[in-house]
C-alpha cells in the first residue's frame, strides 16, 4: 500500500486518522461549518491528485496536508464568492467584537496554539491572529491596522522569535 501510488485504501486511512485535525484547522479560517466541511472534501481531493509532489525530506506528511489545507481555507475566505456572502449576515453566536473592531471566535483551540499566542503582547497578538489565523498578507495587516508595512513585518518576525522561545 502506498499513498504515491494512489492505493485507495491508503487514503482511506489517511481521512480516517487526520479528517478531524484537519478540519479543525480549516474551521479556524473558514467559520462557517458547512463551508469548512467542503473545505476538507477539497482538501482531500487535491491530496489525491498532487501526493507526488509531497517530499518526506522536507516535512512529515501531516505538516504537508496541513499546509494544503490551510492554503484552501485561505483561498475560500479570500474568494470573491465567500466574501459576497458574508456581507449583511449577522453574527453567529459565540463570537465578540474585540478592541481592535475584529471579531475573534470562542472555541477551544485544539493543539493550544491559541493560549500561546495570547501571552504575546497586544500589538504581536493581533498581528499574528490576522496573519496566521485568519490569513491575511502583511500589505492587508498594514492597511486593517492602518500601521506602516515595515512595522507590520517587523513586529510578526518578533512575535514569531518570541513564540519559537515560549515553544522551547
Amino acid at each position: 500500500m502506498s499513498l504515491k501510488a494512489k492505493d485507495q485504501q491508503s487514503f482511506s486511512y489517511l481521512y480516517d486518522n487526520y479528517s478531524g485535525a484537519l478540519y479543525s484547522i480549516v474551521l479556524q479560517v473558514v467559520p462557517d461549518k458547512e463551508l469548512a466541511s467542503d473545505v476538507l472534501q477539497e482538501v482531500f481531493v487535491n491530496i489525491w491528485r498532487k501526493i507526488e509532489s509531497y517530499d518526506p525530506t522536507k516535512g512529515r506528511l501531516f505538516t504537508w496536508m496541513l499546509n494544503v489545507a490551510r492554503n484552501l481555507a485561505i483561498d475560500m475566505v479570500r474568494s470573491k464568492a465567500y466574501q459576497n456572502s458574508q456581507k449583511n449576515q449577522g453574527m453567529p453566536e459565540g463570537e465578540y467584537f474585540d478592541k481592535s473592531g475584529g471579531s475573534t471566535q470562542l472555541s477551544v483551540d485544539n493543539i493550544g496554539l491559541k493560549k500561546i499566542v495570547n501571552q504575546l503582547k497586544t500589538e504581536h497578538r493581533v498581528l499574528i491572529d490576522l496573519a496566521y489565523f485568519k490569513g491575511y498578507t502583511h500589505e492587508e495587516i498594514a492597511e486593517i491596522e492602518s500601521i506602516p508595512l515595515g512595522t507590520v513585518k517587523t513586529r510578526i518576525r518578533s512575535a514569531l522569535i518570541q513564540l519559537r522561545e515560549y515553544l522551547k
